[in-house]
């Protein structure tokens, strides 16, 4: 299929942009509100609104095109053609307690390949947009990877398994050596906003022991067009999956795989 990847992450904005402006003029929902689809993983109708506008907006231009998106198709596993791996509000808990750490979160894949991808970061308004060939931007601002390769030098981004506890006795080993290695870890709660940070250069390496396609489908396109790597723990590439994640800069990137694999 030959499409234009310039305008699929376009698209992408026009449905993030919508997404947003639908969930900054609603107020958080009062906690009797949220419905509880999983362990510690909430949702409210604000969330399947946003999702319910991307899709409008997204196969109004593109008819032929499906949505895998986190709250409506999550079981959509077909990624033949053009498939829009949606993440309406990427950091749902975050929104629910006023925590600026939130975003909406779109990439595009064709036949299974990642080729464009926008987050839009909601309360900060700020933009980041990716293609294949065409870098990866915040606003008009090219990014790029850390140059950093020295672990005592660097910050590390991940998330915690807050939705699977029964990994927690495999990540706080993993947590505890990359702590006691590096300047300091960080974990904001929004995995689109992570990888954003680590195409921006403001963390070194990211990594979380599972996470869905719609987590870091836009995000995996802005690290890999800002010169970093995402791969599995194994060091595959990774596509449209759930998965173990590692992104940063390839050195980074590479010194994270052995320090969470030790033992």
């Amino acid at each position: 299929m030959n499409r234009d990847a310039k305008g699929l992450a376009r698209l992408a904005e026009r449905a993030t942009a919508r997404a947003g402006a639908y969930l900054a003029g609603a107020p958080r929902p009062d906690p009797s509100a949220w419905d509880a689809k999983g362990h510690h993983d909430f949702v409210t109708a604000l969330d399947r609104g946003a999702e319910e506008r991307i899709t409008e907006t997204l196969l109004r231009a593109e008819p032929s095109s499906r949505v895998m998106g986190e709250e409506f198709t999550p079981d959509n596993t077909d990624t033949r053609g053009l498939v829009w791996v949606v993440d309406p509000l990427d950091g749902t808990a975050n929104f629910l307690h006023g925590h600026p750490s939130w975003a909406v979160s779109i990439g595009a894949a064709i036949d299974g390949v990642l080729v464009a991808g926008s987050i839009f970061h909601v309360p900060g308004r700020r933009r980041y947009t990716a293609w294949t060939g065409g870098g990866a931007w915040a606003g008009e601002t090219p990014l790029r990877v850390s140059a950093i390769t020295t672990p005592s030098l660097a910050m590390i981004g991940t998330g915690f398994p807050f939705k699977n506890p029964e990994k927690l006795p495999g990540y706080l080993p993993q947590l505890a050596r990359v702590l006691a290695a590096t300047s300091g870890v960080r974990r904001s709660g929004s995995a689109a906003l992570d990888l954003v940070d680590v195409a921006m250069g403001r963390f070194e390496a990211f990594w979380e022991v599972q996470l869905a396609p719609w987590d870091i489908a836009a995000g995996t396109v802005l690290v890999r067009e800002a010169g970093g790597v995402v791969t599995d723990f194994a060091g595959r590439n990774i596509g449209v999956e759930h998965s173990a994640v590692i992104a940063g800069n390839p050195g980074m990137a590479e010194w994270l795989r052995e320090t969470i694999r030790v033992g």
